[in-house]
Parts: structure tokens; sequence; C-alpha cells
């Protein structure tokens, strides 16, 4: 018996549903990430910082921006100064808070921003 080779037409219908699935924006099963909250991960277990525990929820942003700064002068394993690991760290958790943060505390966030130039004599 000869056996009976398939065609390039059996394939299509499946490469046509992954194709649909991205133009919708979902995901396929190969492509989710590993986990769920790895934003939250960087910010626990970064190279860079080992920051205070509920260092951006603070109300005040001098005490946000002095707490970043010490956090990133006493780190041993940050590859950039510490100004710009400071900077970078405030503004990953801003913009990967995206919407769900409350106006509120972007503002404050960035006024922290602001106060940790200064506190730099980055002015």
């Amino acid at each position: 018996m000869t056996q009976r080779r398939k065609s390039a037409a059996s394939s299509r219908p499946v490469k046509r549903q992954r194709k649909a699935a991205a133009k919708k924006g979902r995901k396929t099963a190969a492509a989710r990430p590993s986990s769920k909250r790895w934003s939250q991960r960087v910010t626990k277990e970064s190279d860079a910082l080992d920051l205070k525990q509920g260092v951006f929820t603070l109300r005040d942003p001098k005490r946000i921006a002095a707490s970043l700064k010490r956090s990133a002068e006493h780190s041993s394993r940050r590859k950039a100064g510490a100004y710009r690991s400071a900077l970078s760290m405030l503004t990953f958790y801003i913009n990967r808070a995206g919407r769900t943060l409350p106006k509120t505390q972007r503002e404050r966030l960035n006024r922290a921003k602001l106060e940790l130039k200064r506190q730099f004599g980055r002015e």
C-alpha cells in the first residue's frame, strides 16, 4: 500500500486559528508567560535594589525618595549608578501599574522623582 502524503491544506486551518487569535489579542497556550505577576517579582527580587517593603505606598514623596536612595546606595549588586538604579525602579513601578494606579498616587510618585533628583544633586 502506498502511504498518502499530507497536503499543505491540512495545516492551514491551524495557522488561521493562531493568526485569528493573535489579531484578537488572545494568546495561544505556548505564548503565555510563566508567571502572572512577573513585575511584582522584579520589584521584590531585583538585582539592582533591595527595596523596603511598602516603599511605593508611602505618603510623603521625600520619604519615598530617601528610601530609594538608601536602597540604591547600599546595594552591591546594581549594574548602574545609584541615581539611575533608584530612578529606573521608580519609573518601572509607575509604568507597570498603568491605569490601575490612582491619580493621587501617580502624582505622589512623580513628585518623588523630582525629589530623588534633588537628593542626588542632579537639578
